[in-house]
Parts: C-alpha cells; structure tokens; sequence
C-alpha cells in the first residue's frame, strides 16, 4: 500500500508517514483456532467432517496431535476432512508460542481428551489461570486434576449436561463442545464470551446435526 515500515519480527517496528497509501486487494487469513475447534468437536463425537476454506499449515501441531489420538485425515489445498474415530486415544500437550500448539487450542483440546481412552497430560507454557474451566467441566463428570501449569485428565465414558458458565472465550466453546458430546441437556450461560469469537456457531452447529439453540435476553 506504499507505507514505510521496518522492524518486523524485532522489538521495534519504525513507522514513516508518507502522504497517500495506495488501494490493494488482500485475503484475510482463516482463523485457525475455529478450524481447530471444529475438528475437536467431530473428534470428540466420533463424526466426519470436511472444514473448507482453510490452511492447513496453520494448524500443524493440532493436526499431529489429532491424529495421534486415532483419527485419519485428507488434506487438500484448502480443505480437511477428517474421520474420527469411536473414542479417541489419549495424548500429552504442551502449549508454545507459534508456530508450536497454540495456547488457544488448549481448553479446545482439553475438553475432547475429558472422554478419551487413558490419561492426558496437559502443560500450559504460555498463560496463567488458564484452567478455570475445568471446574465446569468437572461437574458434568469430566476427571481432572490441576497442579499448577499442568492438568492431568482422566479420560471417563461419559459427561453429563448441566448448567455451566463460560469463563472466556476458549473455555466457552469447549463447554459448547463437552454440551455436545454430554448426555441430557446442557446450559451455557455468560455465551457473550463465546459469540465475539466465532461467528452464527449456533448456525454451523445445526448445520452439522447439533441440536443446540441460541437463547437471547
């Protein structure tokens, strides 16, 4: 666009105004932390699914981490489907900045592992209090432990639906997924959290079988 900028990738960036910037055409990048949470919550569910309109480079780590946990994938260009299979395997993770598994992936992933076969090791690197989800989880039946930056999941058969709240974005849409997947009926509250990070998810949700509705006011 004409700006006179430097400093990328260092602790300064050193901006020249100058008097005009120029009209471009420019594709914003997919958001790979949607992408991530979708392939969970078919993960977790034992479905399929194809996300289009991705890029799959971004999301490398959770793509191995997936696939260690038993399910197979077909990566086109700007496409995956993934088949998941009955009940995942359990896996170890740990957080790093990118382009290692990314923090926000961690509540995502954590909830899917909650009925997993075997027992997860989870280590956050990057944030603090970032397990205060958990303790919604727990009580639709999920078995974890905390110490520190490290939660440790019992996987079990089942979660059962119960009124939870969402603490933060992240840790919302894992109690989206974990609603899913539970038995009986799931209530989200504080969904504000949710909704400014992904966009109609309610609507994409039915879309693939989900019966879950949005409830205003």
């Amino acid at each position: 666009m004409g700006a006179k900028i430097k400093g990328a990738g260092t602790d300064i960036i050193e901006i020249e105004g100058v008097k005009k910037l120029k009209d471009v055409s420019y594709n914003i990048m997919p958001d790979r932390i949607e992408t991530g949470t979708f392939l969970c919550m078919a993960a977790m569910t034992g479905g399929n699914i194809k996300v289009k309109g991705i890029q799959s480079n971004h999301i490398t780590p959770v793509l191995y981490k997936l696939e260690e946990a038993g399910c197979k994938f077909d990566i086109q260009k700007n496409e995956i489907e993934m088949q998941a299979p009955k009940r995942l395997k359990a896996v170890d993770i740990k957080t790093m900045p990118y382009p290692g598994f990314p923090t926000d992936m961690q509540s995502i992933f954590a909830t899917a592992l909650t009925t997993a076969k075997g027992t997860s090791m989870i280590v956050e690197n990057l944030f603090e209090n970032r397990y205060k989800y958990t303790q919604e989880l727990i009580r639709m039946g999920a078995k974890i432990t905390i110490e520190g930056k490290t939660a440790v999941i019992k996987g079990v058969r089942k979660l059962y639906g119960a009124t939870v709240k969402a603490t933060d974005l992240r840790g919302g849409a894992a109690l989206v997924m974990a609603g899913i997947a539970a038995k009986g009926d799931t209530r989200i509250e504080n969904i504000e959290y949710i909704l400014r990070g992904y966009d109609k998810l309610d609507q994409k949700l039915r879309s693939l079988g989900t019966d879950i509705q949005l409830i205003k006011g």
